[in-house]
């Protein structure tokens, strides 16, 4: 007996109209449909927005752009590893009209271009709910486009959606979704100056940190703070040189020092700050501007408005100090540094974001290089297979017991997400180091740190030892140690320092309406 064919077919009384169909050319509708017709088959077409979204110039939609783009890769590769059967599947009116809607050669997704659509739309609504919803509508104008020629099936794109949404949320497992403001617990608040028009500060702009120091920069921190003394660090100064005698104005004046620069400017303004006692005032005005996103200053109008209100907060500095060992037994209890450690007269630093030690440092340039082109856990996954190739494990004394490590990390208070890739803080006055350290002595190290990184359990594996403390005692036995102190790598000259925390050290200026969100 003849099996019957169960493909899609047009019902015997239609087959005239049907045939009569497929020889007439679809209209051509309004532009916005041809345009919208044209980009449904093209998940390309996420670049593009992705590009645009880049090209805006903030943080929070270039973040949103990279994830994007990793969920339509995502369903780009279920696409072509696990649907090809879908390829074959009935469409309707496909089938029926192969003259205007021509079969697609290649295998297809269940709804391939709604589950790339729902997936960049998904993802940038994670990392920022406005610009999803300056998406949304294009990604909504190509499902109404693909519904209204029937080039999906109901049940197609449902399916499409659902694996869209799902490959958005698979990337959280690598990059986790940061908060719209870092700084989760509303830091406690202390009086400060309350300097209007900025009488009082003493500002210290550094362009080289990455900011760009342009006529419209000037203007608008002029504007915002007309009475401020502004000094532009300019080359062959000497900013620790520029930032004491700012300090020292600032005492006078009974006002506060403020800095604009990377983190590596913000770490000699928090250190002279410490030193002198004065609030600091901190303006974004670098690359990454890790500390001022912690700390919940994320335009230069934030701070000015802190500024003119008197609003501040305070934060932890961590520390670093050079020590001489003591004589005796060590005491081997993770998470407490021996008692008898002194510290010497030697070099102390200070860091408001993070101490580390070993391929650390090149790990993060090698990310940070790449980043912007590729994503942050492509180019974090990267910049590891290469540092590992190239560097070489230290030995160390880590509170009296002997380790191998690839690297040390300590933040100065906890870090998220936990795991290998330490992004922000919920909290800069906690009294902790976040400590981190990826061991060199287990069997295949390498080799499971880089798989462990690849299918985002790191957290749970044995390559990598975490610790919440409030001193550190540390030793390098063997190797190069490569410290760097927020990002800045220095010469070691010591190679014995105990890391603890100055809490509460300093006052920052923070506007108070972002702890609104929290309420």
């Amino acid at each position: 007996m003849k099996r019957p064919d169960r493909r899609w077919k047009v019902p015997g009384p239609g087959k005239r109209l049907t045939a009569s169909l497929a020889m007439v050319r679809p209209a051509r509708g309004s532009a916005t449909a041809r345009v919208l017709r044209a980009a449904a088959e093209h998940e390309a077409v996420w670049l593009g927005v992705a590009t645009a979204l880049a090209l805006s110039g903030d943080r929070t939609a270039r973040r949103a752009a990279l994830r994007g783009i990793g969920s339509v890769a995502i369903v780009t590769a279920v696409n072509h590893a696990l649907a090809k059967p879908a390829a074959r599947s009935a469409r309707p009116v496909l089938d029926g009209l192969p003259s205007v809607f021509p079969r697609p050669s290649t295998a297809s997704l269940p709804a391939s271009p709604i589950a790339a659509a729902t997936a960049f739309t998904s993802a940038v609504v994670m990392e920022s709910p406005r610009h999803g919803l300056g998406v949304l509508p294009f990604a909504a104008g190509l499902a109404y486009v693909r519904g209204q020629k029937g080039l999906d099936h109901r049940g197609r794109a449902a399916a499409g959606a659902a694996i869209g949404v799902g490959a958005a949320l698979l990337t959280a497992r690598w990059w986790p979704v940061k908060p719209s403001a870092a700084a989760a617990a509303a830091p406690p608040r202390r009086p400060a100056p309350t300097l209007k028009d900025g009488q009082g500060l003493h500002l210290v702009v550094n362009p080289s940190s990455g900011v760009a120091w342009s006529r419209d920069t000037a203007e608008t921190l002029r504007t915002l703070l007309p009475e401020a003394k502004i000094t532009v660090f300019e080359q062959g100064d000497d900013l620790v040189a520029l930032l004491d005698a700012a300090a020292q104005r600032a005492v006078a004046d009974g006002g506060a020092l403020g800095v604009c620069g990377g983190d590596g400017t913000v770490n000699a303004g928090s250190e002279t700050a410490a030193r002198h006692q004065v609030p600091l005032a901190v303006f974004p005005g670098g690359t990454f501007n890790h500390f001022a996103v912690d700390l919940g200053n994320l335009t230069l109008e934030d701070v000015a408005r802190a500024i003119a209100a008197g609003d501040a907060v305070t934060a932890d500095v961590g520390r670093a100090s050079a020590y001489q060992r003591p004589d005796g037994p060590q005491d081997d209890a993770v998470g407490a540094a021996p008692a008898g450690a002194t510290v010497g007269d030697g070099e102390r630093r200070l860091f408001l974001n993070t101490f580390s030690i070993g391929v650390y440092s090149d790990l993060v340039h090698a990310r940070e290089r790449l980043e912007k082109r590729i994503g942050k856990w492509p180019a974090l996954v990267i910049g590891l297979a290469n540092v590992l190739a190239t560097g070489s494990p230290l030995s160390v004394v880590i509170n009296g017991r002997p380790r191998r490590i690839w690297l040390l990390f300590a933040g100065n208070g906890i870090y998220h997400p936990a795991g290998f890739a330490p992004t922000y803080r919920t909290q800069l006055d906690d009294g902790l180091l976040d400590v981190r350290a990826v061991e060199a002595g287990t069997p295949l190290a390498r080799t499971r740190l880089l798989l462990a990184v690849l299918t985002g359990t790191l957290h749970n594996s044995r390559v990598l030892t975490t610790a919440q403390v409030r001193r550190l005692e540390l030793e390098v036995l063997e190797g190069d140690p490569h410290l760097a102190y927020d990002g800045e790598v220095t010469d070691a000259t010591y190679r014995r320092l105990v890391l603890d925390k100055l809490p509460k050290a300093l006052t920052l200026y923070r506007p108070a309406d972002q702890d609104q969100w929290l309420r």
